[in-house]
């Protein structure tokens, strides 16, 4: 019996609404909390100021024993630091990353006295301190938004002329989709596991961007290619047709892309291992939005108002609906 995405297209958006309505609950809180201020955990990357790791020093007699988190924020509050994000890392729980505002040597060193103090020596050769300045941070964030806007532009206008408007906007949605989806996984990880966002990961969005739109594009020209064949059949059978067809194509490309993706994240490196955890889900939820998501809403669309515009195509007699 051949699969019908329109029978459970309830489903389909259900499932769709649940992630996304979690993920806008996650930067809700997280752009509530003083620490972080933002919808997703931001890097120095974007926000500017000073990040230190620490590791305690294993060699040294009765030094090598988790880190107590308590111990930490009193000195932070000691310091007038009280607003940073701080997190133990390492399985036995004796490292330490910082991020807080910018601070210049003589108050990096104290802060660094400060926990040794309380927590026991560090290691210095494991020891990292990056600062980045503002204004970079703020010219990073505008150049990546930006370009988001600009590429969700010249796929809108592409798609309108490609097909036809409602088509651009389905296509559209779906693209929203997948953004929603990613940005909002990446919050909940940046609550729960203190994971931040960088330059690399607007890279990711918008090789996201241009993964889901040529599924999409792919889905769509099977459907005005079904509707010229069968122009009688009803748009819910169009649709389940030109969806069978690319099926296979769709789900082969899907899972080599990721086959290469799961790769980087497990031997990639902690550089590279996060941008590709951003390529995962948003090609998973691209693939997803384009079977799923942006057919069903097409049939949907066009089932309730029996709208057909012609489509200016060549081959393509005006008075066919498309």
């Amino acid at each position: 019996m051949k699969f019908s995405v329109i029978k459970y297209r309830s489903l389909w958006w259900s499932i769709s609404a649940a992630i996304i309505l979690a993920g806008i609950v996650s930067m809700a809180i997280s752009w509530s909390r003083p620490d972080i201020r933002a919808p997703l955990r931001p890097s120095l990357d974007f926000i500017g100021g000073t990040r230190l790791q620490f590791e305690l020093d294993c060699t040294k007699p009765e030094n090598c024993k988790p880190i107590d988190l308590a111990a930490v924020r009193e000195v932070l509050d000691t310091q007038g630091l009280a607003g940073s994000s701080l997190q133990v890392i390492g399985k036995e729980q004796r490292g330490l990353s910082l991020r807080t505002k910018t601070l210049d040597v003589e108050q990096r060193t104290e802060l660094q006295t400060g926990l040794s103090e309380k927590l026991g020596a560090f290691d210095p050769k494991s020891t990292q301190i990056d600062t980045v300045g503002p204004t970079l941070g703020k010219q990073l964030f505008t150049s990546g938004l930006l370009a988001l806007l600009l590429s969700f532009a010249g796929i809108t206008v592409y798609l309108t002329f490609r097909f036809q408007l409602d088509y651009a906007f389905f296509a559209f949605v779906a693209l929203f989709h997948d953004i929603l989806i990613t940005l909002g996984i990446f919050s909940i990880l940046g609550l729960v596991l203190g994971l931040e966002v960088d330059s690399l990961f607007v890279v990711a969005l918008l090789t996201i961007i241009g993964f889901s739109v040529n599924d999409t594009v792919v889905i769509y020209d099977r459907v005005r290619e079904v509707i010229k064949l069968n122009p009688t059949e009803s748009i819910d059978r169009i649709v389940d047709d030109a969806v069978m067809q690319t099926l296979g194509r769709s789900i082969n490309t899907t899972l080599t892309t990721l086959l290469t993706l799961f790769s980087i994240f497990l031997f990639g490196g902690e550089t590279l291992k996060y941008f590709a955890l951003a390529l995962i889900i948003g090609f998973i939820a691209g693939a997803y939005s384009s079977i799923f998501i942006a057919s069903t809403l097409l049939a949907w669309w066009r089932s309730r108002t029996g709208h057909s515009i012609p489509l200016p195509a060549e081959g393509i007699n005006p008075s066919e609906e498309v």
